[in-house]
């Protein structure tokens, strides 16, 4: 189908929460240290949500500034999409209970369920609706709270993962706008989904006080499979959408990845022989907060004056499933 419009992202917010938890905290859970946690991920903080503090409370805050930036109200959006493994409740979705927390109605309101790539799935769904007319202002978040379904006694995971949220608004472009989303590619092979996994809590492996007990409902990873599977997945979705528009890496301003480990992003940007500095960093501050990294990492770079107005910016992300995407935008 011909498109009837252009998608754009015309507004970007974010938040974290305030208790932090750095790596010399860590040493005091559990059997690791700072300098094996930095040469391995890159990571030295991470943000941890308060015991009252859910999914749609960081969602609702991060949202408030890109609508702000946007210049719209809650009233003028015509969808929310939500990509989040650690929402509010399994059902119902989490996008259902940010929709009351804005005093909104009538409209979709859905989660997307695609591990650390949520927010790229969530923002190629988006594009669609915007681009064939039946939507003009989408609100699309990556949010999670991996603390509350992290295994603190597995020092090879507990180390990784940080709560946040990054929240971004995707409408339709006037004629006049040089704003612009140039293409997405999603994909997923699910030959690999027990690499990444919560075992317990769905049908497959009902609640009980076993599952609770075995710290079931917490995350596991094979994270030295994932590595290389996560370098392959991103290069193959991002050199996709490059060739598709007869593009190559020096035509990109910036290009910004799923925030997992430091090791990866380098690894990747040395694949694609693209220079450093456009390469958006900032996993020491909040480790891997799995489909917030990206909405997060481009936010903080919109605000700091980094991507501006006209930039190419590639997005790229690897996650649960296993999952895959990339994004390419004129922001």
């Amino acid at each position: 189908m011909i498109a009837k419009y252009e998608a754009k992202i015309s507004g970007t917010g974010h938040y974290v929460p305030k208790k932090i938890l750095n790596n010399f905290d860590l040493e005091k859970i559990v059997d690791t240290s700072d300098e094996w946690i930095r040469t391995r991920t890159g990571m030295f903080e991470r943000r941890i949500a308060a015991e009252d503090e859910a999914v749609s409370d960081m969602a609702y805050h991060a949202t408030l500034d890109a609508l702000e930036m946007a210049g719209i109200k809650p009233k003028d959006l015509d969808m929310i999409i939500v990509g989040t493994i650690s929402g509010d409740h399994p059902f119902p979705a989490t996008a259902c209970v940010l929709q009351k927390r804005l005093g909104i109605k009538n409209f979709p309101a859905f989660d997307i369920s695609a591990g650390c790539t949520g927010w790229i799935y969530a923002a190629n769904v988006a594009k669609q609706y915007i681009e064939n007319g039946i939507a003009k202002n989408i609100l699309v978040i990556g949010a999670e709270t991996l603390s509350k379904i992290t295994n603190y006694k597995d020092r090879n995971t507990c180390v990784l993962f940080g709560d946040g949220a990054g929240a971004t608004i995707i409408s339709r472009a006037e004629k006049k706008d040089i704003s612009r989303f140039i293409d997405s590619e999603i994909t997923a092979d699910g030959t690999y989904y027990e690499l990444l996994v919560q075992h317990a809590g769905g049908s497959r492996m009902p609640a009980s006080h076993e599952t609770v007990d075995k710290n079931l409902h917490t995350v596991y990873m094979e994270g030295n499979k994932i590595f290389k599977l996560a370098i392959k997945s991103m290069y193959s979705v991002c050199d996709t959408v490059l060739k598709r528009n007869k593009m190559d890496v020096k035509s990109i301003d910036w290009l910004i990845t799923h925030q997992a480990n430091l090791r990866i992003i380098e690894a990747l940007g040395k694949k694609m022989k693209i220079d450093e500095n456009k390469v958006i960093v900032n996993i020491e501050k909040y480790g891997n907060t799995s489909a917030a990294t990206i909405p997060i990492a481009l936010d903080e770079a919109v605000r700091e004056g980094k991507v501006r107005k006209g930039d190419i910016v590639l997005m790229a992300s690897f996650g649960a499933g296993l999952t895959s995407g990339s994004l390419l935008i004129r922001f």
